[in-house]
């Protein structure tokens, strides 16, 4: 009996049990040194990121800007009311994804897509409004987009795709890294620039001395120019109705007071033109650093290979 006994023993331990089955997720993973354990499970849900608070006050800056630029041919006031209240959700928005921890790349490039988008149409208008300003207007436009687009450009390549475009070190610009990490004044800088062309924009509606079609009347008693903030032309593309509300806004608007544009615009003319003076160093430093990325690289792959062959 204790043969036998030992025999049914000794195939039980030689016959391979039937493995039990682990519940799906809960399997385990041998690592190098021969111990077990689970895998991180995978617990956070899947974020939509195009719903995060800061990009939906994004989306709210685009329909409001919309809103301005088609109200700023004839609602000179209206206009300007949407157009700063975008503006002014510009700091709302870095507000709640520092709050709410939902800072991203896609908000970021947002952000700086709708404040380049915004600045240009309004920069269109005032070349319309003024001809013979259009060269310096057209030349604010390009330099606003260079700057910003090789600056974050030069950002991703050299500093990483993880380095946001607001991380500029001391060594490379001391004041550069004063602009985008002070947010007090990176705030009066964008605000004031804004608010200078804004102010300029108003002056086309209420200056004589900008738009001198106010004053210019033709023999049949009407404007002999087709200028914004001229009587002459009442209407739009939108609004055909010469009787229309948009056409007694436009009236209106020919006899606002040019005293609060001027003194907007002398109050926002210095940190305007130090606005463009960043912009320049912004480009120069960002052209720079892809240059010093060029040179390691050619010289990590050996070139130029012609003059060690001349050498040679």
């Amino acid at each position: 009996m204790s043969s036998v006994r030992t025999r049914r023993q000794a195939a039980a331990v030689s016959t391979p049990s039937t493995p039990t089955p682990v519940p799906r997720g809960q399997e385990v993973v041998m690592n190098g040194n021969g111990s077990a354990h689970h895998p991180e499970r995978q617990d956070h849900p899947k974020e939509n990121i195009f719903l995060f608070w800061p990009n939906l006050i994004g989306y709210a800056r685009i329909v409001l800007a919309f809103a301005s630029l088609y109200y700023m041919p004839l609602h000179p006031r209206t206009c300007s009311g949407l157009y700063s209240v975008s503006c002014l959700l510009d700091a709302l928005d870095g507000y709640a994804a520092r709050h709410f921890e939902q800072s991203t790349r896609f908000g970021a490039v947002l952000d700086m897509v709708t404040d380049r988008c915004t600045t240009a149409c309004l920069l269109v208008f005032l070349s319309s409004a003024w001809p013979r300003w259009a060269i310096v207007f057209q030349g604010l436009i390009s330099l606003d987009l260079a700057s910003h687009y090789i600056h974050m450009y030069a950002t991703l390549v050299m500093g990483g795709a993880e380095t946001s475009h607001k991380n500029v070190d001391k060594d490379r610009s001391y004041l550069l890294n004063l602009y985008y990490t002070n947010k007090t004044v990176l705030f009066v800088f964008c605000a004031l620039n804004e608010l200078f062309f804004i102010a300029l924009y108003l002056l086309s509606f209420s200056s004589p001395y900008l738009s001198p079609s106010l004053l210019q009347v033709s023999n049949n008693g009407t404007a002999s120019t087709l200028q914004p903030g001229s009587p002459a032309s009442p209407t739009s593309l939108f609004f055909a109705n010469p009787y229309s509300a948009a056409a007694l806004e436009y009236a209106r608007a020919n006899k606002m007071d040019s005293t609060f544009p001027w003194v907007l615009a002398g109050i926002s003319l210095p940190v305007m033109a130090g606005k463009q003076i960043i912009n320049c160093i912004q480009l120069v430093k960002a052209c720079r650093w892809l240059a010093e990325g060029d040179r390691e690289m050619r010289r990590a792959a050996g070139l130029p290979r012609k003059q060690k062959q001349r050498r040679n």
